[in-house]
């Protein structure tokens, strides 16, 4: 006697699947750079104000991030860490991602525009489009330089912070930017020295693909060069002090110091024990833009001290 087989139906989406695809723990980056830009700001804003604009500014950065799944679903269908996310593991449908894309560019750029001023709005829809355009689509399947250029997108968020409270920009916002910028290129080359085959199957053309580890560790020790001036620079000016200046001297001996220890490495040296050290220089990347910024925040906090 034949059997039927019945397919099963697909999941359906639930609300923590839709969360997903705002990327929350990379949010998490962008709300807290945001808050302490527009809190470190020479000019007061009002805590309900200061809130809805965080807010919004969030959602813009979730936005960004529905967009890149969006787009990005084929590609992470093939990476190891990121084949379980919302699309690819085919809990959301690619329509959906877009939709919700679209819908949260709309609303947080139109809301922050109405919450605090139109410059900082400004600042948000350019980076929304920044990023899911210029970096998602364009560049990351067509250059090894798609992180350098891409990562204005994530450095924007002190600045649009900064731009809520005084309705422009200044050097302490350009250097807050600036210390997000040259720190994320060695950030996402030392996960790619130890993840390379997930970039070369998915034809990502990262710069550990294209020009080799060698090279790679090479341009990582060149960044932690370029990063320490702006991130020391900014203790010297007016939200800075000897808190975030002790601070940022000590996290760019150590990230200098990560950086000359992997630059002295070979691939053998490193596959022999299991890339331990570029995977710690990965753990210390991730605390140092947090600590930076967390050392401005009780800088602002003791007054200027």
């Amino acid at each position: 006697m034949a059997t039927t087989q019945i397919d099963a139906p697909a999941p359906e989406a639930e609300f923590g699947d839709f969360v997903a695809l705002l990327k929350p723990r990379v949010m998490s980056l962008v709300v807290f750079t945001a808050f302490v830009g527009l809190w470190v700001a020479p000019v007061p804003v009002h805590p309900v104000i200061a809130f809805c604009s965080v807010l919004f500014i969030a959602l813009g950065g979730g936005a960004s991030g529905a967009l890149n799944m969006w787009y990005d679903a084929d590609i992470d269908s093939v990476m190891r860490r990121t084949a379980s996310r919302p699309i690819p593991a085919g809990l959301v449908k690619p329509g959906d991602a877009l939709g919700l894309g679209l819908a949260l560019s709309g609303v947080s750029v139109m809301m922050l525009g109405l919450a605090a001023n139109w410059v900082a709005a400004g600042l948000l829809a350019f980076t929304i489009f920044f990023y899911a355009v210029v970096y998602t689509i364009w560049l990351k399947r067509s250059t090894p330089q798609n992180i350098v250029i891409g990562g204005a997108a994530g450095a924007l968020p002190p600045m649009i912070g900064w731009a809520c409270a005084t309705g422009g920009i200044s050097i302490e916002s350009l250097l807050m930017f600036a210390l997000i910028f040259f720190w994320t290129p060695p950030h996402f080359w030392a996960l790619a020295l130890f993840m390379k085959d997930d970039y070369r199957d998915a034809g990502v053309p990262m710069l550990t693909v294209t020009h080799g580890r060698t090279s790679t560790r090479r341009h990582i020790f060149a960044y932690t060069l370029v990063l320490a001036p702006f991130a020391i620079w900014l203790g010297f000016t007016s939200v800075g002090g000897p808190l975030y200046l002790a601070v940022a001297l000590v996290l760019n001996a150590l990230f200098i110091h990560g950086g000359w220890r992997i630059l002295r490495r070979s691939d053998t040296t490193a596959a022999a024990d299991g890339y331990a050290v570029e995977k710690r220089y990965f753990r210390l990347s991730l605390y140092y833009t947090f600590l930076h910024f967390l050392a401005l925040l009780i800088q602002h906090g003791l007054g200027g001290w």
